[in-house]
This record gives C-alpha cells, sequence and structure tokens, in this order.
C-alpha cells in the first residue's frame, strides 16, 4: 500500500490525467458563468470577453474553448455587436464615422468588420447629424460673441467625430442661419410696434 502523497506530488503508480481534466472542467464552468453574467447586463465583444475572463484568472485556453462554444451558437457576434453599435451611437449620440470607428477598435473589433459597419452611415448621414447637433447647442450659446461660437461649435464636433472639413462649414452655416432667424425676429418685431403705433395714433 503507498504512503500517503505529498500535496501535489502524485504516488508512485498514479497518474495526474484526471486531476487535470477536472481542473479543465472546473476552469470552462467558471468562464461559462462569468460570460454569460457579462452577456446578460450588456452585449459584449469577443475581445471584451476575453480580456474580463483574463482579469479573473480563467486560464487561457479554458476561456477559448468557451468563446468558441459561445461564437457557434452565437452568443457572441462581433459583426452583429458593431452594427447595432453603429446605428445606437449615430443615432442616439449623433457620432460621425471616426468616433464610431475608434470606439469599436476600442472593443476589439476587428478593421474589416469595423469598416463594414460604418460604411452604413452615409455622408449625408453624418451631415444631418452634425447639424442637429450645431443646432441644439447654439440654443444654450446666445449672447456668445460669433467667433466663441464657431471655435466651440467646432471643437464639440470634431469631438464627436466629424471631419474639421465638415465640422467648419456646418458650424459656419449653423451660425449663418441662426443670425438670419434674429434677424427675421428683430423685424417681426418693428414691424408689430409700427402696426401698434399706428393703430394707436388713428384712436388719438
Amino acid at each position: 500500500m503507498h504512503a500517503a502523497a505529498v500535496e501535489g506530488v502524485p504516488v508512485p503508480g498514479t497518474s495526474t490525467s484526471s486531476s487535470a481534466a477536472g481542473a479543465s472542467v472546473d476552469d470552462e464552468s467558471a468562464a461559462r458563468s462569468i460570460a454569460l453574467r457579462l452577456l446578460e447586463s450588456q452585449p459584449r465583444t469577443r475581445v471584451e470577453l476575453e480580456r474580463a475572463l483574463a482579469r479573473r484568472g480563467v486560464p487561457r485556453d479554458a476561456a477559448t474553448a468557451v468563446l468558441d462554444r459561445f461564437a457557434e451558437v452565437g452568443l457572441i457576434d462581433d459583426e452583429a455587436f458593431a452594427q447595432a453599435w453603429v446605428t445606437s451611437r449615430h443615432t442616439g449620440r449623433g457620432l460621425g464615422r471616426r468616433a464610431l470607428t475608434v470606439e469599436l477598435q476600442r472593443r476589439g473589433v476587428d478593421a474589416q468588420t469595423v469598416a463594414a459597419a460604418v460604411s452604413a452611415v452615409s455622408t449625408d448621414d453624418e451631415e444631418v447629424a452634425a447639424r442637429a447637433l450645431a443646432d441644439r447647442r447654439l440654443r444654450t450659446m446666445a449672447g456668445l460673441p460669433a467667433d466663441t461660437r464657431m471655435r466651440q461649435l467646432v471643437g464639440m464636433l470634431a469631438r464627436k467625430g466629424f471631419s474639421q472639413g465638415l465640422a467648419v462649414r456646418v458650424a459656419r452655416e449653423a451660425i449663418a442661419a441662426d443670425a438670419l432667424a434674429a434677424d427675421a425676429l428683430a423685424d417681426d418685431a418693428f414691424a408689430a410696434d409700427a402696426v401698434a403705433d399706428d393703430a394707436g395714433a388713428a384712436h388719438a
């Protein structure tokens, strides 16, 4: 009868294969549980899940096995993720193609998938989004000098991922349109005052 083995050292004539297999099963079970919890909260890319599992100490081979299986059954789909991300962030936040590209790259989506998803946003889509953002911001900038408004609008649009050329053009046109609207309101107010004065004079 063999003497008791020191922990971690197998008794002569025995095998470590069963314990290794058990450890692998446990690692994959842990990886599966962690990944499912993360996916329940929000969609994630494969790289995001890989990073999360690595931070939690899950061995790479166990993580790969689980994530491969998730991809097979559709629980991980970077292409669908990228398409949904572009739709949500462009429609909801007004982001331009450059900003969308950076965000997807940070989440580990490969360049080809990013390009395909971002291509859904056309040049016209970008211009419409940029104009809406500029008009909305202008409403909060009453009283500021034109050059200050121009600088702030261009900076805001650049941060949203629009090209410098588009940002400058849209900002300039938005400020010009705002000035025309203000002039029209002033003319209407002047005309209304003139009509009131004429009516008052007629009754005098």
